[in-house]
């Protein structure tokens, strides 16, 4: 017996995966990745991802397992590292996370933060703690602060809440764009992008879970209005992905079925933290980004284009982890079905690319016949699969 789809009209034509994912399969996916999660990758990312010579995560594994020592260290990959580990902790469950965040960030600050003297934090780090590129970049920045929030959660610690206010000081000063949100990083430089803009959203709505101070409601009220009035086309129900300086869409306009999905988690916590319904364009970005799947495994391709056509037919893993949020957050707000689509999609992610001969590893993306097109295991995919694994346990139980 398959899952029921009672989504199905969003979906349009049934998918070739209906009846794949069994019952059974589904039912005990939550339990199963959390055990995944505790006993294989936060034991493997914690030893084999941590560089014990020179200090810091190691930005990827070769397929076998091993550190890929050599490998430059983005910035944006230390904080999320440390956000899995914090996260771990407060979830009960890695106890010693805690102690990993916290080392971690005490790298991240001694080697990313203004080593050259000029504020805010380096885009990419030598393996050896070097500045490889100086650059100040949004994206990384939305992540850092999306960190310092998960460790501030654990101790209320008054040095952590002082990094997060230097941080929020480098933004407002030095990124903050006359037309509204962010610059890509210093130097400034385009297209500009909804996705440093999202992960900010992110980092304000964490930030005030993590605090209380109603001054984060108000800055996660900035993203959502640009959201409003130019991230999302309200006529055709599709998130933008890239912009000239004054808001204006470059055509022809990307679609990444993921990052719809992201929204709808994320417009979910807005909701959460402010009271702001959001169910209308929840509802409306999740049917878009169902238009964009592969008919043999049901999982989101990378990208598509305006009119709902498929652009690029290969599949990476976080877009998976993106729409089992998806449906999550549909669930929390008691969409009738959404449980059971929630943990069809976790049971997609957890066959097609937890299945890594490597335990604790995962396949980053394969091409439209299946085949895997990346030969390493990043860490940059822990946080999707974390925080997806972390939301299934506190909603779906």
């Amino acid at each position: 017996m398959g899952i029921r789809r009672p989504w199905a009209g969003l979906e349009g034509d049934a998918m070739a995966d209906e009846g794949i994912i069994a019952a059974g399969e589904a039912a005990g996916v939550v339990a199963r990745l959390k055990h995944r999660m505790i006993e294989e990758a936060l034991p493997l990312w914690s030893t084999v991802g941590w560089d014990h010579a020179a200090g810091g995560f190691i930005d990827r594994l070769h397929r076998d397992g091993t550190a890929d020592g050599a490998t430059p260290r983005r910035v944006f990959v230390q904080a999320r590292q440390i956000w899995c580990f914090a996260k771990a902790a407060q979830m009960g469950w890695y106890p010693e996370g805690r102690a990993i965040a916290l080392r971690g960030l005490e790298h991240l600050l001694a080697k990313a933060k203004a080593p050259d003297g000029r504020p805010g934090y380096v885009h990419r780090l030598t393996p050896e703690g070097a500045v490889l590129d100086a650059r100040r970049d949004a994206y990384d920045h939305a992540f850092i602060l999306f960190a310092l929030a998960a460790v501030y959660a654990l101790d209320q610690d008054a040095q952590i809440r002082a990094e997060i206010d230097t941080l929020l000081a480098f933004l407002d000063g030095h990124l903050r764009s006359p037309h509204g949100g962010v610059h890509e990083g210093l130097p400034v430089s385009l297209p500009r992008r909804q996705n440093p803009h999202m992960h900010l959203f992110e980092a304000m709505i964490a930030c005030f879970e993590a605090t209380h101070d109603l001054s984060f409601q108000n800055r996660a009220g900035e993203f959502f209005a640009l959201f409003l009035a130019n991230l999302y086309d309200k006529q055709k129900r599709i998130l933008t992905e890239y912009f000239e300086e004054d808001w204006s869409k470059i055509e022809p306009v990307s679609v990444e079925p993921g990052h719809q999905a992201e929204w709808v988690w994320l417009l979910k916590g807005f909701e959460r933290i402010t009271g702001c319904p959001t169910g209308q364009r929840r509802a409306e970005l999740l049917a878009t980004a169902l238009r964009y799947r592969d008919e043999a495994t049901g999982c989101l391709v990378d990208e598509g284009d305006a009119s709902g056509s498929i652009r690029r037919s290969t599949r990476r893993l976080w877009p998976q982890s993106e729409m089992a949020k998806a449906w999550i957050a549909q669930a929390e707000a008691g969409e009738a079905g959404a449980a059971d689509e929630a943990r069809a999609a976790l049971a997609r992610l957890e066959r097609h690319y937890l299945s890594h001969p490597v335990r604790g590893g995962w396949y980053d993306q394969f091409d439209r016949d299946g085949k895997s097109l990346v030969d390493t295991i990043p860490a940059s995919s822990f946080y999707h699969v974390l925080c997806a694994v972390t939301e299934a346990e506190q909603v779906l139980g």
